[in-house]
């Protein structure tokens, strides 16, 4: 049926067998939306926080999904700058926003998407927005990062991880990423000046002078991250607001970030990938209906890149 789609949807919240696949209704875009057929959709750890009603509770049934690169199938009345038939990519909503591209079909506002890399694949690039997005705003926005500063990233060779450290070198810092050992060589790859094997040893016996850290793991290890912040550094943290005693205490600064849609950052974000300074590596892409595979993977703490669904061939 023409108004109808298939798509993952939240009834409960729970463990990943909250995930259903099922029909849905198929959305009509407003005056300044496009009508995406959704080739691919990224999966990120919001995802699942936002599955077990841990943060926002979304109202249900809820169609999950931050993350998508597919083809136009209409424009909104208001909308100029794309058509029918354009591939586009982008990050659909943000926190407190909910998303809903685990769909064969998502209305999302024009204004949040750019057209696909012509480097990239749907795959590729339904794995970029809001981890480059993330990782972007992390470095520059909050972090204020600058040639020759030491940056210390905990998780690098996670989704966001993996993104910030080809854009840490980009903009010429000295990049330190934990990991366990068997991520060593792919981070030296990537472009890590000194990797901590953190099953091994404290990162915080092995470094310091750090000018910013950011933080994707939040609890004990955020705290811990305090101890090798120069005086006047920053930590950025991706698991909510770092302590205000801690950062009193260390003479430092504290942020948080939740990324939001922003064009004009994907736009930089795409020249980069044009131009092969940037690489996004996807480490498995499964149909659409084993979303709660993917949900697994991802909760296991050791995806190395992103997660892809795949809606469309």
């Amino acid at each position: 049926m023409l108004d109808q789609m298939h798509a993952i949807r939240v009834h409960e919240f729970g463990d990943p067998n909250a995930l259903e696949y099922e029909t849905a209704p198929r959305p009509e875009p407003a005056a300044d939306e496009l009508l995406v057929r959704v080739h691919a959709a990224g999966v990120n750890s919001l995802d699942c926080l936002l599955r077990r009603g841990i943060i926002n509770e979304p109202p249900l049934p809820w169609i999950p999904g931050y993350d998508l690169s597919g083809v136009v199938e209409t424009v909104g009345a208001d909308v100029t700058a794309f058509e029918a038939g354009d591939a586009v990519y982008g990050q659909v909503g943000g926190p407190p926003g909910l998303g809903n591209t685990y769909a064969e079909y998502a209305a999302v506002p024009a204004a949040g998407v750019v057209r696909v890399p012509e480097a990239l694949d749907h795959t590729e690039a339904a794995a970029v927005p809001m981890v480059a997005l993330t990782a972007w705003q992390a470095l520059f926005d909050k972090g204020e990062l600058s040639e020759g500063d030491r940056v210390l990233f905990h998780g690098a060779a996670g989704g966001v991880g993996h993104i910030a450290v080809q854009l840490a070198n980009w903009r010429g810092a000295t990049v330190i990423g934990t990991g366990s050992a068997h991520s060593e060589d792919f981070l030296s790859d990537l472009g890590v000046d000194e990797f901590v094997n953190y099953r091994e040893e404290r990162f915080e016996d092995v470094v310091g002078d750090i000018d910013l850290v950011i933080d994707t793991q939040g609890g004990d290890t955020r705290e811990r991250s305090f101890e090798v912040l120069s005086e006047g550094g920053t930590l950025v943290s991706l698991k909510g607001q770092p302590s205000e005693e801690l950062i009193e205490e260390y003479g430092v600064y504290g942020r948080s970030v939740f990324a939001q849609p922003d064009a004009a950052t994907l736009t930089k974000i795409t020249d980069l990938l044009e131009a092969g300074t940037l690489d996004v590596t996807v480490s498995s892409v499964r149909p659409l209906a084993e979303a709660k595979d993917a949900h697994e993977q991802v909760e296991d703490g050791h995806t190395r890149g992103k997660r892809v669904l795949r809606v469309a061939e």
